[in-house]
């Protein structure tokens, strides 16, 4: 036996190539650190959705917003552990795009990989007026505008030179934002236990039982904190991405959906109990400033409302850097398979730059579309990406399925990652996704996000499917012909 061959018989499950290797790499590199990545997954989960918008939840939901961000934390646990074993066998710069078509069909494929690089693009733009509302009340009279086309700037070039570039920008963001909510959460929980010098005595469960109990407005309310405690988790599939073009794709996806659980338990769950603990839910300063604002403010920390602006300008840019991330490799393996315009995967020195620049202009485009269209293109978009995360994770859920039958039966030696309670568990989270489907058509706030998204869907699937049996009929003539012409000689 050769020294190469023994070596590969060696080789445990973690370091092998994937099977079917990353249809969709056009040549990307591989300068992705293990710090890069294990930062990505640990900072991936704190987005400025968790420091802003879970006001409107707290506000609606009272005390119960706790259970309502476990509830969701549980399903998209579940997403992360399918997600995480099919990436781990098969690692992929396309992610579940690349399982969806494998499991499914292309059609599959075009259709999830394109509304999420839509969703991507979007958010750039949301983030990027964000970013921009914090600059403008530090300068006021600057355009805020500006203040975008400064930040889209600043990360398509970062994500133009090399891919460690994204890498390092998300490892520090990541790390400040780590910080922030870890002394946050430290200094709620001394607050709590009545040990914060000045911070007044323990507050004991009189703000969880008080002003309407735990449930202030019933489970109504509660469903509304679900449904807003859902949408912000979005963001977690990065480090599937990132995993691809890193130095060990395998062992990084693994490391990162294990620690997934613990995550979402202290930073999301555990904040927001420190939040209703020491804040009356009704207070004001919840929706207005944010509720990790109010709290501070609550407790007398000095200057807590310009300390939480740094933190949520530092998660708004984090945001926009991994979403151009993520949304140039995902128009990348999509163009690699044969789902999009060949323009979109050239690389160069392992970037996909034509989709770098794409990415970010179209994200910049949503922006000028606020100006100019504020009422109608703009509020579609909006619109348009208000379900789209559930219908990424239905695509998740039903491609495990699938693949993980195939892979125990062709090479169960890759399922370093497994979800537990197969196929339970995977029924659980495709019946708790059609849960929220079902509490979104109820609510009238939710009714039409749901069913702008659910056209654009029907309208990718539809494209997706046409093309599909355009190539399997193309395909299928070019088989004739050349048996035709071997037939003849």
């Amino acid at each position: 036996m050769s020294k190469t061959s023994a070596s590969q018989t060696s080789a445990r499950p973690q370091d092998r190539p994937p099977a079917d290797g990353d249809p969709g790499n056009q040549g990307l590199g591989h300068g992705l650190k293990q710090r890069h990545l294990s930062m990505i997954a640990l900072g991936g989960v704190i987005g400025a959705g968790l420091f802003v918008g879970s006001g409107a939840g707290i506000a609606q939901a009272g005390p119960s917003i706790i259970v309502a961000y476990a509830l969701s934390g549980l399903l998209v646990m579940l997403v992360m552990r399918m997600l995480g074993e099919m990436s781990a066998a098969n690692p992929a710069s396309g992610t579940f795009s690349v399982h969806a078509e494998r499991a499914i069909g292309p059609w599959a494929g075009f259709a999830s990989g394109w509304i999420y690089w839509f969703l991507l693009c979007v958010v750039v733009g949301l983030e990027g007026i964000g970013a921009a509302k914090i600059m403008v009340g530090w300068l006021p009279g600057t355009p805020e505008w500006a203040w975008v086309a400064l930040f889209t700037v600043a990360f398509c070039l970062a994500n133009l030179a090399a891919v460690k570039n994204f890498g390092e920008f998300e490892f520090w963001f990541a790390a400040l934002k780590v910080g922030a909510i870890v002394l946050f959460l430290g200094i709620g929980v001394l607050a709590i236990a009545g040990l914060l010098p000045g911070g007044g005595d323990a507050p004991g469960t009189s703000n969880l039982t008080g002003e309407g109990g735990f449930l202030p407005n019933g489970t109504e309310g509660l469903v509304f904190g679900l449904l807003a405690s859902v949408f912000a988790y979005g963001g977690l599939e990065t480090v599937t991405i990132a995993a691809a073009e890193s130095e060990h794709p395998v062992k990084g996806v693994a490391r990162a959906v294990r620690t997934a659980m613990w995550r979402i338990a202290i930073f999301y769950v555990g904040s927001m109990a420190v939040v209703v603990t020491l804040v009356p839910w009704d207070h004001p300063k919840v929706v207005e400033q944010g509720p990790y604002v109010a709290t501070l403010d609550h407790l007398g920390i000095p200057a807590a409302g310009q300390i939480m602006n740094v933190v949520i300008l530092i998660a708004l840019l984090s945001a926009m850097n991994a979403n151009i991330y993520a949304a140039s490799r995902m128009s990348c393996s999509l163009v690699g398979r044969g789902q999009g315009p060949k323009a979109l995967g050239r690389t160069r020195n392992g970037v996909p730059r034509a989709a770098v620049v794409v990415s970010s202009g179209f994200g910049f485009l949503c922006v000028l579309l606020s100006y100019w269209r504020p009422d109608d293109v703009f509020m579609w978009l909006l619109n348009m990406i208000g379900a789209i995360i559930l219908v990424v994770w239905f695509f998740i859920a039903v491609s495990q399925l699938i693949l993980r039958r195939r892979t125990e039966r062709e090479d169960p030696a890759r399922l370093v990652v497994k979800m537990w309670w197969y196929p339970g568990l995977t029924w659980v989270a495709l019946a708790g996704m059609v849960t929220v489907f079902a509490l979104m058509a109820r609510e009238d706030e939710t009714r039409t996000q749901l069913y702008y998204t659910g056209l654009l869907t029907l309208v990718l699937v539809a494209v997706g499917v046409i093309r599909q049996r355009i190539a399997a009929r193309r395909d299928g003539d070019g088989g004739a012909a050349r048996g035709s012409s071997s037939g003849s000689r």
